[in-house]
């Protein structure tokens, strides 16, 4: 058996072979091909792992396009926020919002020259059909109490060896007993320090930008920080006093995103509006008090948007989607503030919801998961301006946290021309399918438009140096007990039952094998 202090709580279970769904881009009946499984929950650490082998999550359905065989091949796509300098098209969304917050103007012609109202709506686009999946029939209490047992068990034994080490064994086993039972967070659990994800080009190389002008915005982003206002509020609310920002930038030096985004705006604006980042889950109290307003929005932008009737976008619906997620919160001491987890960022216009991001603050990485927000504001251009706001997020985040420097907006899909708009946030990577690295979107656009899959990586003696070497090392939960694959393959005589973990082993990398709980029936 395996050293429990190294376990994680990740408890996942795999679906074996490839699930055939609708497209919710080209509209294939059956084309969207996928593999995929249910996270009975995560640590932040294994989903940052996951995504950067491409898979994503979908409240905790976590799942990974068959990219050479899928309709519209689905590449996960990263932005460096750091570097990001906002286009002329960026610009005319933010100056858009501050005439409508300062004098109350409505720009004419609404949002037609944006390529799209939702930035992040691919995420959950083609997952409806998904939703037999997500009523999954396999009791979380029964394998909360299961794997508890397994745990005491292994206990008892290293108790009779070693009263320090059965003392260690304790608060492991009461920090499993707090997720999976539960469901409160645990502070106990410190994120693992691994080495920056991605070996793409260019990505080593610092920001393009003058060392004065990075030296006046990281003095810009801690004032921000000291937001006295709100528990764990990603921004300060537009309108703020003039006198937390500095000067404006001359003439002959361009402006910063945050420039842009928190201008300061007369006393007597006709708007206000406030950005406030909430814990999803576990729901922290302000979710709660807010949860059906917030509901309310996503139920007129799904009917007004996406056509769907009245009676499609329950509770149940929203919850499940948007609200229910398998990452565990997490607070290690050099974490963020608000620590590491699943979000809403909620975005109040005089005292009500106009719009929802989904986030999850990852170690790494912002990653964007959903948007929706109230159709009667979408001549706000709500989509791209809520993708400026959280790049700038995470910009501010890692202020504190330096390694969380990326913002993740989900799939690009080059073959659907209505998803291709997010290669204009640059610089931006794509993910290599067969070597899980990162490559700059230029290198990789020439080889797009000749085919819609592609390895990227130009290297052809280059592999996936993730990839499973060891199966016999992976965990597997089952009957009560953790134990090797090596250990459990011994019983089992269904020859179909070892294809399934190799695949599953295959997909998710071997770190991810060695930490997460396989749950086998």
């Amino acid at each position: 058996m395996a050293s429990w202090n190294a376990l994680s709580p990740s408890i996942v279970e795999y679906f074996e072979g490839e699930d055939f769904y609708r497209c919710g881009y080209c509209k294939n009946e059956s084309g969207s091909r996928s593999n995929g499984m249910w996270a009975h929950s995560l640590t932040v650490q294994d989903y940052q792992d996951l995504i950067d082998r491409g898979w994503r999550r979908s409240g905790k359905y976590v799942y990974k396009p068959v990219m050479n065989q899928t309709c519209c091949p689905q590449y996960t796509i990263r932005c460096r926020p750091l570097q990001f300098q906002p286009s002329k098209s960026h610009k005319k969304v933010l100056k858009k919002m501050l005439k409508f917050l300062a004098k109350g103007e409505i720009s004419k012609g609404n949002c037609g020259d944006e390529p799209m109202d939702s930035t992040v709506e691919d995420a959950v686009a083609g997952d409806f059909a998904l939703i037999n999946k997500l009523d999954i029939k396999c009791d979380l209490k029964t394998l909360s109490d299961d794997l508890k047992e397994s745990l005491e068990n292994e206990e008892m034994k290293k108790e009779k060896n070693s009263k320090k080490e059965g003392s260690n064994e304790s608060i492991h086993s009461q920090a499993i007993e707090e997720k999976l039972g539960s469901g409160e967070p645990s502070h106990s659990i410190k994120v693992h320090t691994v080495p920056k994800p991605g070996k793409g080009a260019d990505l080593s190389k610092p920001p393009c930008r003058k060392a004065k002008e990075i030296r006046k915005e990281r003095k810009r982003l801690k004032l921000m920080q000291q937001n006295p206002a709100g528990e764990h509020e990603g921004f300060q609310a537009q309108g703020q006093p003039p006198s937390l920002f500095p000067p404006k930038a001359k003439s002959n030096q361009p402006k910063s995103l945050e420039d842009l985004i928190f201008e300061s705006l007369p006393e007597n604006a006709s708007h206000k509006l406030e950005v406030r980042v909430v814990r999803s889950s576990p729901p922290s109290s302000q979710f709660k008090a807010t949860f059906q307003e917030s509901y309310q929005v996503y139920k007129r932008y799904q009917m007004v948007i996406h056509k769907d009737p009245p009676d499609k976008p329950t509770v149940s619906q929203f919850t499940r989607f948007l609200c229910n997620s398998p990452l565990e919160a997490e607070y290690p001491p050099n974490g963020p503030e608000c620590g590491y987890g699943s979000f809403h960022q909620q975005y109040w216009l005089d005292g009500k919801i106009i719009a929802v991001g989904v986030i999850d603050i990852l170690p790494y990485c912002v990653s964007s998961v959903y948007l929706y927000y109230d159709p009667d504001y979408s001549f706000l251009s709500l989509g791209v301006y809520s993708a400026l706001r959280e790049i700038a997020f995470t910009r501010q985040l890692q202020e504190k946290t330096s390694q969380l420097c990326y913002y993740y907006m989900g799939f690009y899909i080059h073959s659907c021309p209505k998803m291709k708009y997010k290669g204009q946030y640059r610089p931006s990577d794509l993910l290599c399918p067969e070597t899980y690295v990162w490559i700059p979107i230029e290198q990789c656009l020439p080889s797009l438009e000749n085919s819609k899959y592609c390895r990227f990586n130009q290297d052809p003696e280059a592999v996936d140096e993730g990839r499973s070497k060891e199966p016999d090392r992976l965990q597997v939960f089952h009957k009560k007990a953790i134990m090797p694959y090596g250990v459990y393959k011994k019983s089992q005589k269904d020859p179909s039952e070892e294809a399934a973990v190799l695949q599953y082993a295959s997909l998710v990398g071997q770190a991810c094998a060695e930490r997460m709980l396989l749950f086998r029936s």
